[in-house]
């Protein structure tokens, strides 16, 4: 009966592999993407820097724009030494001023230009940011399901040697098998009972990881859906990362940058010309005196207009040091495209060879756990003949555990490979897969568009609130699975 029972536990095991892949109600790996792409602190954070990067362009352009500014002021004399009628008692005082830029050696346009740039280079590290967490979110998702599936085909292993040892010691009983074989069955159950406590260590760990990237404890998840667009060939993904990878964008726009910072720092040697014009109203108040108010009267105005050129002669290398500066920074962001792009090639490759071991890898496992299978059942028949230990016995169910828990670690790197090829390829982000997360999707260049052109200088935003959600309150994980 026992080792009825036994057989009955090692048939089951193979549905173990992925039992934690089909509860009958789950959290699906889009819901874990979406909640990422709405409450992940480090994604929405990246939006609002995103934010400040587009309000330099307002900044930059204020600088070739009119400005005008007022000033008053009140003047209140306590003590004069001369008494004279002509002497005020208080004045008051009111300035109006204006200017226009008109030439600036093309300093505010090249600014203006780099600053559009550097939001098109922060738009793509945008973009990287959420493929990044999109990458994250997808391994610690797959990591919770492997460790699960891992728990659980521990925990199915110290129920068989259980089992296996209960036989063991009824055998020693009547003298068919000696102690040796009751303590080797006792050691690999200790050793499985310990197996079990570092999977459901792993576990704990996969599933805080998850509370941190998504928000919330996993409930029962998923299998994880098909891929989509993966390539046929390295060279395929690697032309395709040329074209979309956004940190190879960002890199690019970051270049264009630097060169139009080379033309604002040669301005700083050329001239500056602004049309201004003025205006001020003065009034004082003197003791009483008709005879004098004609001749003196009590309040003036006047205004003012012209031309202000300032013509640079010598500022002591300064213009060509900054130009100097800005050429070698160029040089340097041109040669990290190169770096960027060396990156994502190998990446892309990397990747792409990794997904590909990771199925092969696949299919080998699952030949070894077949093979594993018919070598136990070849063993245990042996061993009712005395032909084989109970040794052997053991190392094979110890083959054969591993060889699922092999298969289980080689579905989850597939699939990671998988997802992190496509994300390497810019092809990982929301609008590439279809995401629904309850609304339209972020798009930066909305900002952009709302604030690129607001000159008005009480134009502001309520204060922000944050949009993250907190975990304080999250219970503690633990190495528990359900009963399936």
């Amino acid at each position: 009966m026992r080792n009825r029972a036994t057989a009955a536990q090692l048939l089951g095991a193979c549905a173990l592999v992925w039992a934690g892949l089909a509860p009958a109600r789950a959290d699906t790996l889009r819901e874990a993407l979406a909640s990422a792409y709405n409450t992940n602190p480090t994604l929405q954070g990246a939006r609002a820097d995103q934010r400040a990067v587009d309000e330099n362009v307002v900044i930059e352009r204020a600088d070739g724009l009119p400005s005008a500014s007022g000033g008053g002021t009140f003047t209140e004399y306590l003590y004069n030494s001369t008494d004279s009628p002509l002497n005020p008692k208080r004045q008051y005082n009111a300035t109006l001023s204006l200017g226009v830029p008109i030439y600036s050696g093309g300093a505010v346009k090249n600014a203006v230009r780099a600053a559009k740039t550097r939001v098109k280079a922060g738009q793509a590290d945008l973009r990287a940011t959420e493929s990044a967490i999109f990458s994250q979110v997808v391994a610690t998702y797959m990591d919770v399901i492997q460790n699960e599936a891992i728990v659980r085909l521990n925990a199915n292993q110290v129920d068989v040697l259980g089992v296996n040892l209960q036989a063991t010691s009824d055998r020693f009983e009547i003298g068919d098998l000696t102690r040796t074989d009751v303590a080797q069955s006792s050691a690999r159950l200790e050793l499985a009972k310990g197996d079990l406590r570092g999977a459901s260590a792993d576990l704990v760990s996969a599933r805080e990881r998850y509370i941190q990237l998504i928000g919330h404890a996993p409930g029962e998840l998923a299998p994880p859906p098909p891929l989509p667009g993966l390539p046929e060939s390295a060279e395929q993904a690697v032309a395709i990362a040329l074209e979309s990878n956004p940190d190879l964008v960002a890199a690019h726009e970051r270049s264009q940058a630097s060169a139009y910072d080379i033309e604002v720092a040669g301005s700083t040697r050329l001239p500056q010309i602004e049309v201004f014009a003025g205006g001020d109203y003065t009034r004082q108040e003197r003791a009483e005196d008709i005879a004098l108010g004609d001749a003196f009267p009590k309040s003036s105005t006047g205004a003012t207009a012209g031309v202000r050129a300032t013509i640079p002669i010598f500022q002591g290398g300064r213009p060509a040091a900054l130009e100097r500066q800005a050429q070698a920074r160029a040089a340097s962001a041109l040669e990290q495209e190169i770096a960027t792009e060396r990156d994502i090639i190998a990446q892309v490759r990397a990747a792409f060879s990794s997904w590909q071991a990771a199925n092969a890898i696949i299919d080998s496992t699952q030949s070894a756990i077949e093979a594993a299978e018919l070598s136990l059942e070849g063993v245990r028949a042996e061993s009712t003949v005395g032909n084989r230990t109970i040794l052997d016995i053991l190392n094979a169910e110890q083959e054969l555990l591993n060889s699922r828990v092999q298969l289980v670690i080689a579905r989850r790197n597939a699939y990671v490979a998988g997802f992190t090829l496509l994300a390497a390829m810019g092809k990982a982000e929301a609008r590439d897969l279809n995401l629904d997360v309850g609304g339209p999707l972020y798009d930066p260049q909305d900002n952009y568009e709302r604030v690129k052109g607001n000159i008005f200088d009480w134009s502001f935003d309520p204060d922000p609130e944050a949009q993250s959600t907190r975990t304080v309150d999250t219970p503690a994980q633990d190495g528990s699975i359900s009963s399936q």
